[in-house]
């Protein structure tokens, strides 16, 4: 079950930094997490200063 980004987000690229699997790229006001790529490992989530990433 991949991690997906809320619109908490405030753009600031932590989470993409941390991706292990460069799964998370800026998307359109936000950042956003490719389901294909993402291994849920949650390191998005333990990054994040809003708590944007959470696991669906």
């Amino acid at each position: 079950m991949a991690y997906a980004i809320s619109d908490e987000c405030i753009s600031c690229g932590a989470c993409a930094a941390d991706c292990p699997v460069e799964a998370i790229s800026e998307g359109d006001g936000k950042y956003v997490i490719d389901p294909e790529k993402c291994i849920d490992c949650g390191a998005c989530a333990g990054t994040c200063p809003v708590d944007a990433p959470s696991a669906q």
